[in-house]
Formats: C-alpha cells, structure tokens, sequence
C-alpha cells in the first residue's frame, strides 16, 4: 500500500472527472407507443388473426384476379354449355380439366368462373357500405355530440328513426321502387336493370348502416368533449374543424375500428340474404347469393352446385368475424381472455 501527502483516503475524492463507461450505444432509448401501435403489435402476435387475415386477402386477390383465373381455365362466367347438360337438365361431366369444378344444371355454365366472379359483387358490396356508412357515421356523430343543443336533438331524432325503420321490408321494397324510377320500364336492358339493383342494394345497405356507428360516436364525444384538452383548445381559438378532426378524431381510433372490422362480415351476409329473397342482384350479374338461390332445386341431386356459394360465404364470413374478435381485442386489453 502507497502511503503519502499524495495519496488519497477512502472518503476523500481527488476532483478530477470520471468518464462514463457505458458507451453511448449501449443507452436505453425509450420509444413512446400510441395506442394504435400497440395494437397492431398485438394483432401481428395474434394467429388466429393472421390466420384469419391471409385469408381475406386471398378472397380479395380472388375477386381482383377474378377475369385472369378464369382465363386460365379458359372458360367464362357467362358462356352456356347446352351440349354438357341432357334433357332434363342436369349436367353429363364432373370436374374436369376443362371445367375444373363442373358446370351448373340448366344452363351449363362454368362453375369455377361463376364461384370466382361471384366474389366481386360481395366484396364490392361490403366494402363501399362500410366506407359509407363509417364516413356518414363518424361525421354525423361527432358533429351531434360536439354541438350540442338543437342540432344534437335533431340528429338524434335523425338517427333514432332510422334505427326503428324495418330494415328487411324497406330493403325488399325499396330495391323494386329504384328499378321502377330508373329503367325499369319496357325496353331496358337485363344489364342495365341488374346495374340499377346493384347500386340501389348499396343504397339500402349505406342508409341503415350509418345511424348506429353514429350513435356510438357521439356517446364518445359526449365524454371526452368535456376533458381538458377540449377546453383549452377552445379557449386558444382553435376552430371547430380542426376541434372534431384533429382532437376529438385520433381519440376515436379504437370504436371505429372496432365497428368496421365487425361490420365487413354483416354486410356479406346481407348481400347474399337479400339476393337469395330476391331483393338483391339478378342476372346476369355473377353472385354468391343468385347461385344459392337457384341450387336449391338441385341441391340433392348436384350437392357441389349449392355447397360451393355456401362454403365461400362460409370462410368469408368466419374469417372477417374472427378478425374483426381479434381487432376489437386488441383495442381493448380487457377483453383478452
């Protein structure tokens, strides 16, 4: 031991600065996480919703690529095949490799390009109903829940009546009204009238959609329009615009997405319903509902004619519902068993 007038004692410090010896790689960064992040890291550990995922994007890969898969049979939605079906109507061939799941009694038509365009009109369906009715829904809940007063009273009302309206019987007469006032006079084309009842179904669907997406819209603003935040941004002048989009908006995330991933899955239900009830599409428009409804008189006879529709709603649905389960969880953790 070095003993002296230099040396230093335990408790005494010599002054001099010591150097970190943690390199400045090697420091924790903290990285702060918005609620959407954090559930979208969920969902990517989730499985089942993964899972469920791929096989909506390969049901939209297959609506997309609907014209090409069909070409690589060689074979097309509407092209009869009278010479396939005997005399009483039901098809003389299987699946084939010339028609890779058979052809339809009656008609002869392409079974595998009939299941592959069918997915069009359910998605297409699907899809701009619920971007409708979240667009008209979101806007019209925060605007009551924000104002307040009178306009709150009228939009309520508004939003009340059309949730006591009978969806199912304006559904069916509305469709046949809409036909009647734009073309459905003698002289229009099938095409033109099956166009016509395409959009009116969207119509229908987008009018009785929106109304309880807005009533939980604006239970949401009601409470948070009170928080702090609120206050203070109106107390600084900031304009209402920005006030419902820019503050009130980010805070309504997780129900939004909740309600769309659960809606996708109805409103394919409720196409396929509404065209099996005949309140739907029609000919020549290729869909899921039409062939359900016609195979329900070959269903023992020609089983692969009803369950192929049946099966591709099935998996459809299933899987948006397990998805939308799996989102509206990772929105909120305490719903996670």
């Amino acid at each position: 031991m070095v003993t002296g007038p230099g040396a230093t004692g335990a408790g005494e410090t010599t002054g001099l600065a010591v150097a970190d010896p943690t390199p400045p790689s090697a420091k924790v960064k903290t990285v702060s996480k918005s609620p959407t992040r954090i559930a979208l890291a969920r969902l990517r550990t989730d499985r089942v919703a993964m899972t469920c995922a791929i096989i909506c994007l390969a049901f939209a890969l297959i609506a997309i690529f609907a014209p090409l898969l069909a070409k690589l049979e060689g074979q097309s939605p509407t092209e009869l095949h009278q010479d396939l079906i005997d005399e009483f109507g039901f098809p003389t061939i299987g699946p084939t490799g010339e028609h890779w799941l058979g052809v339809e009694p009656r008609l002869g038509r392409d079974l595998f390009a009939r299941w592959v365009y069918g997915a069009r009109p359910s998605l297409i369906v699907a899809v701009t109903v619920t971007a409708i009715t979240t667009f008209v829904g979101v806007v019209v809940g925060l605007v009551a829940g924000f104002s307040g007063g009178w306009v709150d009273r009228i939009l309520s009302w508004l939003i009340d009546l059309v949730l006591s309206l009978p969806y199912l019987l304006f559904a069916i007469a509305s469709s046949a009204v809409l036909v009647a006032m734009f073309g459905g006079a003698e002289g229009a084309s099938s095409e033109q009238v099956a166009k016509i009842r395409f959009i009116s179904l969207i119509c229908v669907l987008s009018f009785f959609g929106w109304a309880s997406l807005a009533r939980l819209v604006r239970g949401q603003v009601l409470s948070l329009r009170e928080r702090e935040f609120i206050s203070a941004a109106r107390v600084l002048g900031v304009p209402t615009r920005q006030i419902l989009f820019k503050e009130l908006l980010p805070n309504l995330v997780a129900p939004i997405v909740v309600s769309v991933s659960l809606a996708l899955p109805g409103y394919v239900v409720a196409e396929a319903g509404l065209t099996v009830l005949g309140a739907g599409l029609i000919e020549p428009t290729p869909s899921w509902g039409l062939t359900i409804a016609a195979a329900e008189t070959y269903y023992r006879a020609d089983p692969l004619y009803l369950w192929l529709p049946v099966l591709g709603i099935t998996i459809l649905v299933l899987a948006l519902s397990l998805l939308g389960d799996a989102v509206r969880d990772a929105f909120d953790p305490r719903t996670r068993r």
